[in-house]
């Protein structure tokens, strides 16, 4: 499920610290590893001259060469690939015709022109591609090597997406030997604001929580069947922030260090409606751990 990762990187520090983290997984599921460069094409026709494009090539290809370097140092082989295109949409394009079971890219990077983006090129990458994407923040929080994963936390509300994250969560967690907890989060203010008190909403939340319980308990049969030797904790919590969901996430997150965080990149409210990927693109502003993201139409073979 994890055999061949594309890993996405543009020269800068958190997209190194990517590759690097991209390097260690790949050396922990045995998995083939091709490193991808994109000189932007924004930056190619602002170049004033052929020198400057050529110029523009060579960094690409002095990053890659960085890169390999890592990959040396980890006794990982890996095969590089420069391109020429808007970032985003390039990496998913290489990451489908290589065949990719995984991408890696950092949460923030650079434009070819030095300019930071506040994850531009990630969003267009978590939107668009049908591989799993690997996201990694900078920070110490992400400075831990697969291999020393102590704690996997899968997420799940019951959908479909969410059960294709808990398959790659188990491959990972499997290979790594962690103990994995399985959440759901019960948004209150979501599903219906503040009730006043009385018998309605006790048993209202005492429904979604019977949802919550019913969702866990079957990801961790899932999780039971596939990788019976891990230890797998299941929760249900509440939360009433005004972040919703994802405060409730990042609580948990923190109170029980957890390690990496794999989660569908779109669900569904306690009520079954379907949320845009709101608290996935929320998590990835705000939890800096580094986060498995698994679209709604990625393959779980």
């Amino acid at each position: 499920m994890t055999d061949h990762i594309v890993i996405a990187v543009d020269g800068s520090e958190e997209a190194t610290r990517a590759a690097q983290r991209g390097l260690e997984l790949a050396t922990v599921v045995d998995a083939t590893v091709d490193v991808l460069y994109v000189v932007e094409r924004k930056s190619l026709r602002l170049a004033a001259s052929a020198d400057e494009e050529t110029r523009l090539r060579e960094r690409g290809e002095s990053v890659l060469a960085e890169i390999e370097d890592l990959a040396s140092a980890l006794d990982q082989p890996v095969t590089t690939e420069l391109r020429e295109g808007r970032p985003g949409a390039r990496i998913c394009e290489y990451a489908d015709e290589a065949d990719a079971t995984l991408l890696v890219i950092g949460r923030q990077g650079l434009t070819g022109l030095g300019k930071r983006l506040l994850g531009g090129v990630t969003e267009h990458v978590l939107h668009s591609s049908e591989v799993p994407v690997f996201v990694v923040p900078a920070g110490d929080a992400a400075a831990t090597p697969a291999a020393d994963y102590e704690r996997v936390l899968v997420l799940t509300d019951g959908s479909e997406n969410a059960e294709r994250a808990v398959e790659h969560g188990t491959t990972i967690a499997s290979h790594c030997d962690t103990a994995v907890h399985v959440l759901n989060v019960v948004d209150l203010q979501s599903a219906g604001g503040v009730f006043s008190a009385g018998g309605l909403e006790t048993d209202f939340v005492e429904r979604l929580e019977a949802q919550g319980t019913e969702a866990v308990d079957a990801a961790a049969n899932a999780i039971g069947e596939t990788a019976p030797e891990l230890t797998v904790t299941t929760d249900v919590v509440r939360t009433t922030a005004g972040e919703g969901a994802a405060a409730g996430i990042r609580e948990y997150v923190a109170d029980r260090d957890i390690d990496l965080i794999v989660m569908g990149s779109h669900g569904r409210s306690n009520l079954g409606r379907q949320l845009l990927g709101s608290v996935t693109s929320t998590l990835l502003r705000t939890v800096d751990v580094p986060m498995l993201v698994v679209g709604r139409s990625a393959s779980g073979s």
